[in-house]
């Protein structure tokens, strides 16, 4: 029963594949918006906030169908990247990955800012007065004391990008080799007769890599706090 076969390791690599993809494409925005959000007042900062956090609870099918419309073919983003770049997002593995930092981007985000907003005014103030410019401020100072925070809202965001199910079944499809991580795959096992093996196999691996991000994100967290 937990021999997984060829197929199954495919949609384990692709998962990790689209995790790790996930963090890398969310980090520099995730960065930036979280500054910008801890650090800057201005008109429509609220708007922007619930804009970032609205994948938070907007069914997952309407965030992946949002994402068609937008960067699908025949989408404004999508047509021009197809048009000019030569690839598209949709249907594919790299769509896996948007709609997983989509997805995601909220827990990140709120763990960078917080980290962001405990750091202390006066410090990036003193550097300031001693000559440092804005970004040698940024990351001498800001990220490298907000870092636990950084590094705790990537693993938040690659566990989340684990689970991931609604939306990128809609953006990416399921599509076996190239879009069918392993919540696609136990739903395909679901509804197949005499899936239900195949299909508590993919849990208990899909449980057991969540549970290990969530576990190393709070141990993280802990003891890059004691330090």
């Amino acid at each position: 029963m937990f021999a997984l076969t060829p197929d199954e390791w495919v949609a384990l690599e692709l998962s990790l594949r689209v995790g790790l993809c996930c963090v890398l494409v969310s980090l520099p925005p995730g960065v930036l918006l979280a500054w910008l959000l801890a650090r800057r007042q201005f008109r429509g900062k609220l708007l922007l906030d619930g804009l970032c956090h609205l994948p938070l609870v907007l069914p997952p099918v309407v965030t992946g169908y949002l994402l068609l419309v937008v960067f699908g073919r025949r989408g404004a983003v999508g047509g021009f990247i197809q048009d000019n770049l030569g690839f598209t997002l949709a249907f594919n593995w790299k769509g896996a990955v948007l709609a997983s930092a989509v997805v995601g981007f909220p827990l990140l985000l709120r763990a960078v800012r917080l980290a962001i907003e405990g750091v202390d005014p006066r410090l990036e103030q003193v550097a300031r007065t001693l000559g440092a410019g804005r970004l040698r401020v940024f990351f001498t100072i800001t990220l490298r004391l907000a870092l636990p925070g950084v590094l705790v809202g990537a693993l938040l965001s690659f566990a989340r990008s684990l689970g991931e199910f609604g939306a990128t079944i809609t953006f990416a499809a399921n599509i076996a080799g190239q879009t069918r991580t392993l919540p696609s795959a136990i739903f395909t096992y679901l509804n197949q007769p005499g899936g239900e093996e195949g299909a508590a196999r993919l849990s208990l691996v899909a449980i057991s890599l969540s549970l290990a991000a969530l576990v190393a994100s709070e141990w993280l967290a802990r003891r890059l706090k004691r330090g």
